[in-house]
C-alpha cells in the first residue's frame, strides 16, 4: 500500500506543508494499514486503552481503588534506559564529547532507514502533535511524535498537551518550529500474524540529530526511549536549542517553598534517578509553618526574565515517577494524586483484587502477579525476587497532585532563588554545601557523583560521575556544556543569580545506618538555604564550600541525636582527598574542552584541601 493511498493524509486536520510531507515521507518508508491523527480526547482515551486491553498489553484496575487506571508489564529486556543504544549524532564528533554515543548522521540515517522500511507494516500509524511547556507560550516548544504503539499515544496523553488542543499552533507562526520525532517498536505483522502483548525488537536505537533538531527512536517501546518529548525532547534536544539560545534545559525538579511569614521561594533541584527527587518535589515538610507546593519532579527549563532573575518552567504536563520505594511515608502527595486514578502502571505487581503493588509499599499482598506475569508471594520477595522492577513507573496527570502550585502553568516561568545538586553517596559529601558563587556552583555539578541506580541498566551501586544529573540526557559535548553554565553566570547581575548547594541525604555512619532521616525532614535542610538567601543563617568557610554546624539546622522535635547530624555535616579532608583523584580522572575523560576555569576551581579546592 503507498502512501497515497493510505487515509489520513489528503483529510488530515492541518495544513501546515512540513508536517504534511513529512507524515507522507514516513507512511512511504514504514507502510502502516492505516494513519491515525491523534486528538487528545478521552474518547481516543478509551478507545487506545480498550485497543490495549484486547491486546494483552493492559489490564484495567478495581474501579473503586484506580478510577480510569492500568496496569501493564513490559517485555523482560524492554525495561529501562538503554544507554549504550542511544547516541547523539551531530555533524563533527567533537560535539558529541566524551559521554555521549556518535555515530556520523548521514551513516545512522541509512541503517535506521533500513530499519523504519516497512517496520508498521499490518499497523497502525498515530501522528501525535503536542507542545512541551505550556500552550500559551510566546514561543510554543511544539513537537510532533509518529508512534506505531498505542501503549505511547495514552502515556502521551497523560504526559504532553497534546492533540487538537495544540494542533491550531502548528498553522500558526511558530508552526514550522516543532520537533520531528519518529518512533517505531520495529515488530511489523504479517496478514494473520498474532501480535504480542509488548511488541518490541532487540535491536534498539535512541538517536538526537541536534543540528535538525530531530528525534529517531526504535525498537523500544518503553518509557523515555519511546515517550519521545520526555529525556530526548525536554533535554537532549533541548539541551542543544538552550546552548544556541542562551537558556538553560536541566533535569530538575521545581518546588515552590512558602515560609511562616507567608514568603516564597522557588527552588530547582537535580538529582540522578532514584535519590529522592519526586519525593523533594512533593515534599511534607515536618517543621511547623513551612509549606510545599511543586511544580514539576523531572525537567526545568530556565530562561533570564525582564527582571534579569532565571524563570523555569516545567514541560511536562504528567509525572512518570519511579515506583518502588514510593508510599505514604516518603510520598504521600504522590500516593494522593495516584489514588485519584487516570494512570499507566507499568511492571509493578497486579493484586488479585484488581490493585497495584510494589516494594516499599504498605500492606504487602498476600498473592499478586509479579511484572513477569507469574505468581508472587512475600516469600518469594524473601527469596530475593521482587514483585516490580526496580524501574517500574507510575504514569499520572499532574493536574491531580494535591499540592500542586497554582502557577505551574505559567508560561512566564517562577523566578529560581536556589538550585541545589544532589547524588546518593554513603561516605565524604555533606549533607548540605553552600557554593561560594555561580562558578564554584557550576564545579559542584559538574563533580556531582552518585552510586547507581536502576533507571540505567547495568553497575548497581558503583559511584559513577554524573554533572548535573544531566550524564545521560546532555546533548552535546560536555566541557562544552559546563562552559554555557559559566557563560549563563557571566553574563547575568550576580545578585539575581541563585544561590547553588550540594546536598546528600544518604550518607551513612561507620554501622552503615543512615545518619539523616531524610523525606519530610529534608524540609530542614532547605530552611538554612532559605535563612542563607535572607542573611539570617551562619555557616562555616570549609575547603568544600560554607556547611552550616549542627546547631544551625532547625533540629526542633527531631529524634535524631545531635552527633548523627554532627556526622551528615562534617568535611572530612582525608576523604575527600581521596576524591580529588576520581574528579581528575573525570575531568581528563572530559578532555581539552573542559574549561579551564573548572581546572582552576579543582586547583583551589586542591590547595584548599593540602592535597
Amino acid at each position: 500500500m503507498t502512501a497515497a493511498t493510505v487515509p489520513g493524509i489528503d483529510d488530515a486536520p492541518t495544513t501546515n506543508a512540513r508536517l504534511l510531507s513529512w507524515v507522507r515521507e514516513v507512511a512511504e518508508l514504514t507502510t502502516p494499514e492505516r494513519i491515525v491523527w491523534c486528538d487528545g480526547s478521552d474518547a481516543e482515551w478509551e478507545r487506545m486503552t480498550s485497543q490495549l486491553v484486547e491486546a494483552g498489553t493492559f489490564v484495567k484496575l478495581n474501579e473503586e481503588k484506580k478510577p480510569n487506571s492500568f496496569w501493564a508489564a513490559s517485555d523482560p529486556n524492554d525495561v529501562a534506559r538503554v544507554e549504550e543504544r542511544t547516541f547523539i549524532c551531530s555533524v563533527d564528533e567533537a560535539d558529541a564529547g566524551a559521554t555521549n554515543n556518535w555515530m556520523d548522521p548521514v551513516e545512522m540515517k541509512s541503517i535506521m532507514t533500513e530499519l523504519y522500511r516497512g517496520c508498521m507494516r499490518g499497523r497502525t500509524m498515530y501522528v501525535i502533535p503536542f507542545c512541551m511547556g505550556p500552550a500559551t507560550a510566546e514561543k510554543p516548544m511544539l513537537g510532533v511524535e509518529i508512534t506505531d504503539s498505542e501503549y505511547v499515544v495514552a502515556s502521551m496523553k497523560i504526559m504532553t498537551r497534546m492533540g487538537a488542543s495544540v494542533l491550531p499552533l502548528f498553522d500558526g507562526p511558530n508552526g514550522d518550529n516543532f520537533v520531528p520525532a519518529l518512533h517505531s517498536v520495529g515488530a511489523p505483522l504479517e496478514p494473520g500474524q498474532q501480535d504480542v502483548p509488548w511488541p518490541c525488537n532487540e535491536t534498539k536505537y535512541i538517536v538526537q540529530f541536534p543540528e535538525e533538531r530531530l528525534i529517531w527512536s526504535y525498537g523500544s517501546g518503553y518509557g523515555g526511549n519511546a515517550l519521545l518529548g520526555k529525556k530526548c525532547y525536554s533535554l537532549r534536544i533541548a539541551s542543544a536549542m538552550a546552548r544556541d539560545e542562551g537558556w538553560l534545559a536541566e533535569h530538575m525538579l521545581i518546588l515552590k517553598l512558602i515560609s511562616p511569614e507567608d514568603k516564597t521561594y522557588y527552588v530547582a533541584a537535580a538529582f540522578p534517578s532514584a535519590c529522592g527527587k519526586t519525593n523533594l518535589a512533593m515534599l511534607e515538610p515536618t517543621i511547623p509553618g513551612w509549606k510545599v507546593e511543586t511544580l514539576g519532579d523531572d525537567i526545568a527549563w530556565m530562561r533570564f526574565g525582564e527582571d534579569g532573575r532565571l524563570y523555569a518552567v516545567n514541560p511536562e504536563y504528567g509525572f512518570f515517577g519511579v515506583a518502588p520505594g514510593t508510599n505514604w511515608k516518603t510520598n504521600p502527595n504522590a500516593m494522593r494524586t495516584i489514588e485519584q486514578g487516570n494512570s499507566l502502571f507499568t511492571n509493578v505487581a497486579l493484586t488479585d483484587d484488581g490493585d497495584i503493588w510494589w516494594e516499599g509499599m504498605e500492606n504487602e499482598p498476600a498473592h499478586a502477579t509479579s511484572w513477569k506475569g507469574k505468581d508472587w508471594t512475600p516469600a518469594d520477595g524473601a527469596a530475593g525476587e521482587p514483585s516490580s522492577h526496580p524501574n517500574s513507573r507510575y504514569c499520572t496527570p499532574m493536574a491531580q497532585c494535591p499540592v500542586l502550585a497554582p502557577e505551574w502553568d505559567d508560561p512566564n516561568g517562577v523566578p529560581i532563588s536556589a538550585i541545589f545538586f544532589g547524588g546518593r553517596r554513603k561516605e565524604t559529601i555533606p549533607l548540605i554545601t553552600e557554593s561560594r558563587d555561580w562558578q564554584h556552583g557550576t564545579f559542584m555539578g559538574a563533580t556531582l557523583s552518585s552510586e547507581k541506580t536502576a533507571a540505567a541498566t547495568g553497575g548497581l551501586g558503583q559511584v559513577r560521575r554524573d554533572p548535573m544529573a544531566m550524564l545521560p540526557f546532555i546533548g552535546y559535548n560536555v566541557g562544552d556544556y559546563f562552559q554555557h553554565w559559566i557563560n549563563v553566570g557571566k553574563g547575568a547581575d550576580a545578585d539575581k543569580l541563585p544561590k547553588i548547594f550540594y546536598v546528600n541525604w544518604f550518607r551513612r555512619g561507620e554501622d552503615g545506618r543512615f545518619l539523616w532521616p531524610g523525606f519530610g525532614e529534608n524540609s530542614r535542610v532547605l530552611k538554612w538555604a532559605i535563612e542563607r538567601l535572607e542573611g539570617k543563617a551562619a555557616a562555616v568557610e570549609t575547603a568544600i564550600g560554607y556547611v552550616p554546624t549542627a546547631d544551625e539546622i532547625d533540629i526542633e522535635g527531631l529524634d535524631t541525636p545531635i552527633e548523627d547530624v554532627e556526622a551528615a555535616l562534617k568535611v572530612d579532608v582525608e576523604e575527600w582527598k581521596a576524591e580529588i583523584p576520581l574528579i581528575e580522572e573525570w575531568f581528563d575523560k572530559i578532555g581539552d574542552k573542559l574549561p579551564t576555569s573548572m581546572r582552576d576551581e579543582l586547583e583551589a579546592l586542591k590547595l584548599r584541601l593540602g592535597a
